[in-house]
């Protein structure tokens, strides 16, 4: 009994946190039976200090090992399901980064497509200069003819000459000064006519050369002109109520090619200046300079404040 006594307190002082259940001898070896609540064993010595040999058993409630099952399946489920929740958490931010990636990239690249080459817009916009200006000499020759044979129609080549004067200069001048102010204040101010105006000028400019401007400022001002103000205005009349008509007919071929609604307004208007300042100056030289200067100063400003599409 010395020796239980012994050996029970040499464990208790080693483990003492262990609480003893029961002891006895079997056959000269001790056999240690005790209750725990968790899979932790203790390794004790082989042989006691008194020579005997005895073993250590660990014994666990059978309920309690079945509770710490249980614990840890579900332990288990909860981390499967939160890392499910998670990846699938990650699969939807994935899913919307692609989508947002997408959508900021099909501008973008609709941009891209509509730009059109330096040599299509300089084509385009010698041929169609060209057709307007034919259409302008057309309608000037056969007033001009009509005239001559008695026909109620005015001459347009007489009622709007090609002469300049001193003062016209300072009334293209002006006319420039006007416009280009009138045109500024409206892209910070009017953002359908900024978006419009953005639409058309990255599409035609954005391919051309610092030399190119010049050629699509003054080919359309001048043959632009040449029909509208130097044709159809004194064939209508010279009158104010001409000047409106053709300054709308003017605002409407204005529209398409990213233009709006607010542009052909704008065009309308610049038309109908322009359209003023021909009666009275009573020359073709005034519009179609103010025109041509307009137009070059609009895209230099375009050029050097826009960020080109990459």
């Amino acid at each position: 009994m010395a020796l239980l006594t012994n050996t029970s307190a040499n464990i208790y002082s080693v483990t003492n946190h262990v609480s003893w259940s029961n002891s006895t001898f079997m056959g000269g070896k001790f056999t240690a039976l005790y209750l725990i609540d968790s899979c932790q064993f203790l390794q004790l010595p082989a042989k006691s200090p008194s020579g005997d040999k005895f073993r250590t058993r660990t014994f666990a409630r059978r309920k309690s090992v079945k509770k710490w099952t249980r614990d840890e399946r579900s332990q288990n489920g909860i981390a499967l399901e939160s890392t499910e929740k998670g990846l699938e958490e990650e699969r939807v931010v994935l899913s919307d980064k692609s989508s947002l990636e997408d959508n900021s990239v099909e501008p973008v690249q609709s941009t891209l497509n509509n730009i059109a080459s330096r040599s299509d817009v300089l084509q385009a916009c010698t041929v169609t200069s060209g057709l307007i200006a034919a259409l302008g000499i057309l309608i000037r020759q056969v007033s001009h003819v009509a005239s001559m044979e008695g026909l109620p129609i005015l001459d347009c080549s007489t009622e709007v000459s090609f002469g300049i004067e001193m003062w016209h200069l300072e009334l293209i001048t002006g006319l420039v000064i006007l416009i280009s102010s009138c045109r500024y204040l409206l892209l910070k101010t009017w953002p359908d006519f900024a978006e419009s105006t953005e639409a058309a000028n990255q599409q035609v400019l954005t391919s051309l050369q610092p030399l190119d401007y010049l050629v699509v400022s003054f080919l359309p001002g001048v043959t632009e002109e040449l029909l509208f103000r130097g044709a159809l205005l004194p064939l209508f009349g010279m009158d104010w109520k001409s000047v409106l008509l053709a300054a709308t007919i003017f605002g409407v071929l204005h529209l398409g090619n990213g233009r709006k609604y607010s542009f052909a307004i704008w065009a309308t208007f610049v038309g109908f200046v322009y359209g003023y300042a021909t009666i009275v100056s009573s020359s073709l030289v005034v519009p179609m300079a103010s025109h041509a200067l307009n137009n070059l100063a609009g895209g230099l400003l375009w050029r050097n404040t826009s960020k080109p599409a990459k």
